[in-house]
């Protein structure tokens, strides 16, 4: 009796437990934080887990080594407002309205932080937004005008202007670590948007950078010297070449009583170096000032050549010293996340606003579909979630970011945006990612550079590129046996089966993201009315 009374108690006993297991709610997943940190004009090829030729960052190959490598990460449309309006609305340039930086940004686009916002997230942004006054979606905000100034930048914030001595990338970061320490909600899952001015022209270092990198002597890339013999108009005809449009006082500080003694005018001025007080003057012409009294003794001896590589080591020790100053502080931010033991549930992103060219092509700035302004950096850490030290080739844009985002922090996508969740991918089940070509289209022109309006497709094997507009021509490239994309191979007879191929994919890309040539036309017809093409 009493062993059938314990086995019918034991028995009892195991049904309660098993009901009570089955009825308790689960814990539901602690929502991660976002913290997005952005550059601008960061190019892929100088941060140390790309490439160590250039220049070593270790904090920010920190989040290659901790998380995730994107080696085919693009933009839709490389110029600086456009990207962010992507990124903002998850939407192609043509859709949310800002194909140019001259163009307004359409305020009634719905964008990931004011979903998150509505979702409960604590939202900030500091640093560079480059368009408007007033971003939705954000509980406090602390924005550069514009472009911004390396020295002394004033800032847009909800209380009212302010200017704040010091070095932009600096202050940004002081920022927005005076907002995590003081103004973070702890109850509450946050969005960080942390946005830096550099290394955007005119490339103004910190103090403490100038010493050591104006010194620094660089490699010359393989086509600093390019003739663009393959390919059409639009290369020969930009006006971005380090020889003939990098100019020498507001791109390379030679001060403007060095260009009188020479016989130089420009149009532009010292890209600056005006904003700088006494102090901040002093240290600077205690390094400038020998710089360009070395360039008034070489200069008339100076061929085109040697003035090129002149100008490009100039060029990449001030573009260079600048980027010395945001991997700094990027490191003071994962130092304050670790310390603070935010870290483990916070996905964080490292990326540029698009690609540079450091004299490749003969080339500064961005525009082109080319690779080094088509591609950009993306380096993504989530522990937990990505597993670290990997590196993904899969073809994924600045498109994604809003909805990647979104999902992480479980908040339903709108329908009517175009990128993809790169979840699947940090999870590493690609099973449902069948995205097998990028699409581009770059709409600023006539303007500054005079990069002609283009579109095209990416797979990873080849790129297909058409010019419109004041031309009609087509490009093509091999990148699996080109990776300088110098051989245009359009017209070559044993490529017209992939010409044939990637054409019919070019109009299956177009109608799924809602683009045509109709719309092209109209966005130039608006162009004009504006008056840009004057």
């Amino acid at each position: 009796m009493k062993k059938s009374l314990s086995m019918y108690l034991a028995v009892l006993l195991t049904v309660l437990i098993c009901s009570c297991s089955e009825t308790r709610p689960k814990k539901t997943p602690k929502r991660p934080n976002i913290v997005f940190i952005m550059s601008d004009d960061h190019a892929y090829q100088a941060i140390s887990a790309y490439d160590t030729t250039l220049i070593r960052t270790p904090n920010i190959d920190r989040l290659a080594h901790e998380g995730m490598l994107f080696t085919n990460a693009s933009v839709t449309n490389s110029i600086c407002a456009p990207s962010r309006a992507v990124i903002l609305t998850g939407k192609h340039s043509h859709i949310n309205g800002k194909i140019d930086n001259l163009s307004p940004f359409d305020t009634t686009n719905i964008t990931f932080p004011m979903l998150l916002q509505k979702a409960g997230y604590q939202t900030a942004m500091f640093g560079k937004l480059h368009f408007g006054n007033n971003p939705k979606g954000f509980d406090e905000f602390k924005i550069l005008p514009g472009q911004g100034d390396y020295y002394n930048p004033r800032f847009i914030t909800k209380d009212g202007d302010t200017t704040i001595t010091g070095y932009v990338t600096d202050i940004i970061t002081d920022l927005t670590m005076d907002w995590m320490q003081k103004r973070r909600d702890t109850t509450k899952p946050f969005l960080l948007m942390y946005l830096h001015k550099a290394p955007h022209r005119s490339w103004l270092p910190a103090a403490r950078h100038y010493p050591e990198f104006t010194k620094n002597k660089y490699p010359i890339p393989e086509t600093l010297f390019d003739d663009y013999q393959t390919r059409g108009d639009a290369a020969k005809t930009a006006e971005m070449g380090i020889l003939k449009d990098m100019l020498l006082k507001y791109d390379l500080k030679v001060p403007e009583k060095t260009l009188k003694e020479l016989g130089i005018s420009e149009r532009l001025g010292a890209g600056g170096i005006n904003r700088l007080n006494a102090l901040q003057k002093a240290a600077w012409d205690s390094i400038y000032e020998p710089l360009a009294a070395d360039f008034l003794e070489r200069y008339p001896n100076m061929t085109d050549s040697t003035l090129t590589v002149w100008k490009y080591q100039r060029y990449l020790q001030d573009y260079l010293g600048t980027i010395a100053a945001v991997d700094e502080n990027v490191g003071r931010l994962l130092d304050y996340l670790d310390a603070e033991d935010l870290s483990e549930n916070t996905l964080i992103v490292y990326t540029s606003d698009q690609g540079f060219y450091l004299g490749e092509h003969g080339w500064f700035d961005k525009r082109f579909m080319y690779n080094e302004s088509f591609k950009t950096p993306l380096l993504i850490r989530w522990p937990n979630v990505i597993t670290s030290n990997t590196t993904e080739d899969e073809l994924v844009q600045n498109l994604d970011f809003a909805q990647t985002f979104l999902e992480a922090a479980g908040v339903e996508a709108p329908s009517d945006m175009q990128g993809e969740s790169l979840l699947p991918i940090f999870k590493g089940d690609k099973s449902d990612w069948t995205r097998d070509a990028v699409y581009y289209h770059y709409y600023e022109y006539p303007a500054e550079h005079a990069v002609k309006r283009h579109y095209g497709i990416a797979t990873k094997e080849y790129k297909l590129m058409h010019f419109y507009y004041d031309v009609d021509q087509w490009e093509l490239y091999d990148l699996e046996n080109d990776a300088t994309e110098s051989n245009n191979v359009y017209n070559k007879p044993e490529f017209q089966e992939i010409v044939t191929e990637l054409k019919i994919k070019l109009k299956e890309t177009r109608e799924k993201y809602k683009d045509s040539d109709s719309l092209s036309n109209q966005y130039i017809e608006l162009y004009k009315e504006k008056g840009y093409m004057d």
